[in-house]
């Protein structure tokens, strides 16, 4: 919702938030806990509050901002105009209050924080498995949190402070992302099948032998899903068939080896199903694509330290990678 739109005192700029007015972090953790659960019984027993106290918490931020935060109905809460413009703000310093306990108790030999990365499939499968398992040799105290997604969901992941790297191809650089300029390194996507697909037997494979067939990708608006349709219309080729369209990469190639549909996937993704002779690439002349991987951050604050040493392991691995 646009802050224009709301009334005077509902405008919660950032600014406003951290140096107009001083909130308490336990009635922000209140906050969030309500509208996540969306009662307060719920909530006061995932906080191990009395119900009474937890409300008379969200009675002082809301005295205290001088809004309504939430209307109440009996069968729960649902946030107002002002709770919804306060609710990313709430999620931001929570996430900043975290990471800042992780790195006081790291220094004193407490703990030593999670890695929280996002990234796309194939990722996971290769290169990320080998940086993780090198940090943790190195800081055994740590702890990952991966997140597994493409790129509008990777992106809104580390937006929402969710992630603090993000492991794909094409992010929206803006004011609010940037890509790590000295990480990064290149595959090659195929059109897949599986392994006793009628395809798979021919030879002088062409992109348009695959037009009767069905095709399984992940949504529109995606990174994969874009490159398709642009290898198809390189091809003169009205786009192929897509039957079906998932963010679940186990469906994906499951659809592919069980169900006799064609997809198109970076090499990486299906290796351990080709060694394992379930999903190959079809020999399709023209039909290879590179794309360059990179790591993505927010361009304000600091990177927290378990994210950083992720980051300089991947540094490492694909500095020689190109």
């Amino acid at each position: 919702m646009d802050n224009q739109a709301l009334p005077r005192n509902c405008r919660f700029g950032a600014k406003s938030l951290r140096f107009g007015m001083t909130l308490d972090l336990r009635q922000l953790l209140a906050f969030l806990a309500v509208c996540e659960h969306g009662s307060l019984g719920r909530a006061a027993a995932q906080l191990n509050l009395t119900q009474p106290a937890l409300s008379r918490t969200i009675q002082r931020l809301e005295a205290q901002l001088d809004a309504p935060l939430f209307e109440r109905y009996a069968t729960g809460m649902v946030l107002t105009a002002y709770g919804e413009a306060l609710l990313p703000h709430a999620n931001l310093l929570r996430h900043e209050a975290e990471h800042a306990t992780e790195a006081v108790r790291a220094l004193r030999g407490l703990a030593a924080g999670t890695i929280r990365v996002g990234t796309v499939a194939s990722v996971a499968s290769v290169v990320l498995p080998e940086a993780i398992e090198a940090v943790l040799a190195r800081w055994p105290g740590l702890r990952v949190r991966i997140v597994e997604g493409v790129g509008d969901f990777l992106a809104d992941a580390l937006l929402r402070r969710e992630i603090d790297l993000a492991i794909g191809i094409a992010l929206p650089e803006n004011e609010e992302i940037c890509a790590v300029a000295d990480v990064g390194w290149s595959d090659s996507s195929f059109v897949v099948a599986a392994a006793g697909h009628p395809l798979t037997g021919r030879t002088a494979l062409r992109l348009a032998d695959t037009a009767a067939c069905r095709w399984v990708m992940p949504p529109r608006g995606t990174a994969p899903f874009d490159e398709l349709q642009r290898l198809f219309a390189r091809a003169g080729l009205p786009p192929p068939d897509i039957v079906a369209e998932t963010r679940s990469i186990i469906a994906l190639k499951a659809l592919v080896a069980r169900a006799g549909f064609l997809s198109w996937m970076a090499a990486p993704m299906y290796e351990a199903e080709q060694k394992a002779g379930m999903i190959l690439p079809l020999p399709i002349e023209g039909a290879q694509a590179p794309r360059r991987l990179a790591v993505y951050r927010r361009r304000q604050g600091i990177l927290p330290a378990p994210a950083a040493k992720l980051l300089e392991q991947l540094r490492r691995l694909t500095s020689d990678v190109g």
